[in-house]
């Protein structure tokens, strides 16, 4: 029993030790001189910690370490999310939304002028939306790391064919870069942007070299506004209360799908709301998309890379990329949707 108990809490610590050692990396202030002395220090002192416990003093080592560990834990809890920081470019406004009946106003909608990831020309625009004008919805997946790993973005159209891209993004730091594992770590903080459709996937497919897909979306034209107008409150909510990324929990995916749910109801959990380049399998799964091809049909169809790179600077950008993906029939009545679950026994 004394074995068995003694080696579980060497588990406990050993696992809230390297919680810990990644917390001081990522947020322990100072430079990466520092952040290493920080993590080295912590690690001995709970490998310290774990002799002691072994010798059989336990009482002793896990006072002293609930003691460091809670303390750690009250630090971690106080760091919070700001806006006011030193933003990389591309992510240095946020977009916020007025609403006046059916006009909206979008302030900060980037359209930056790429020429590498490094040579742009910056430009922040207002721009002005009347929703009764807005019929379409698409879906533009973004790989960059094989099949399992995408950045959503969703693209609003309107009858004039202006296009309008919400994008949830990582809001870096100047000295900052993407880092996954940083993102469980209060690393990032979030941020919604919208953009011209050129600049946003053109700066992927043109610039970074990655390989995008196109999705028309078939949902009903007052889910279509009402997730326009969800993502206008989102954006405003972030400006007032800030909010950290979380690769897992709050991503370019879940927040979506937060917002969907809350406009249409229930919706499955899935494990490819994690594996974020699924996505489109889930949409299908759940009728968000047109039925009379398969998944494979709409994936080559919807591939849009080359046809991205042809049109470059195109002022027909929009149009370009969608040759030859077939709209959404109309829908009259509401896309049919899962049943919620059942209880047992009912």
């Amino acid at each position: 029993m004394r074995f068995t108990v003694t080696l579980l809490a060497t588990l406990i610590v050993g696992f809230c030790a390297i919680w810990g050692a990644f917390v001081l990396w990522y947020q322990a202030p100072g430079g990466q001189a520092l952040k290493i002395l920080g993590v080295v220090l912590w690690a001995g002192f709970n490998l310290a910690l774990l002799v002691v416990l072994w010798q059989g003093r336990a009482a002793l080592a896990l006072v002293a370490f609930a003691v460091t560990f809670g303390a750690l834990l009250v630090w971690w809890q106080r760091i919070a999310p700001s806006n006011d920081r030193i933003w990389a470019d591309d992510v240095a406004q946020m977009t916020t939304g007025t609403v006046d009946g059916t006009h909206v106003t979008l302030h900060n909608v980037r359209n930056f002028e790429w020429r590498s990831n490094t040579d742009y020309t910056q430009r922040w625009e207002t721009r002005g939306y009347d929703i009764d004008h807005l019929d379409s919805v698409d879906m533009i997946m973004s790989y960059w790391a094989g099949h399992a790993i995408a950045h959503l973005l969703i693209s609003f159209g309107f009858d004039d064919g202006a296009q309008v891209v919400f994008s949830v993004e990582i809001r870096r730091e100047k000295h900052e870069s993407f880092s996954e594992i940083g993102g469980f770590f209060k690393e990032f903080e979030l941020s919604i942007l919208a953009a011209d459709e050129r600049d946003v996937i053109r700066v992927r497919t043109n610039v970074r070299g990655e390989d995008d897909y196109l999705y028309r979306i078939r949902m009903p034209v007052p889910d279509i506004r009402a997730l326009f107008l969800s993502y206008i409150e989102q954006a405003n909510s972030l400006v007032q209360k800030p909010r950290f990324y979380n690769t897992i929990t709050v991503n370019c995916t879940t927040l979506v799908y937060h917002m969907m749910q809350h406009i249409v109801g229930y919706l499955p959990m899935d494990y490819r709301l994690l594996l974020s380049g699924y996505i489109p399998e889930y949409v299908y799964r759940v009728d968000g998309l047109d039925k009379r091809f398969s998944l494979a049909e709409l994936r080559a169809l919807g591939r849009i890379t080359e046809r991205a790179r042809k049109a470059d600077r195109s002022e027909s950008f929009s149009a370009d990329i969608r040759r030859g993906i077939p709209a959404v029939t109309d829908l009259a009545d509401p896309a049919p949707r899962l049943p919620p679950p059942t209880r047992p026994g009912r």
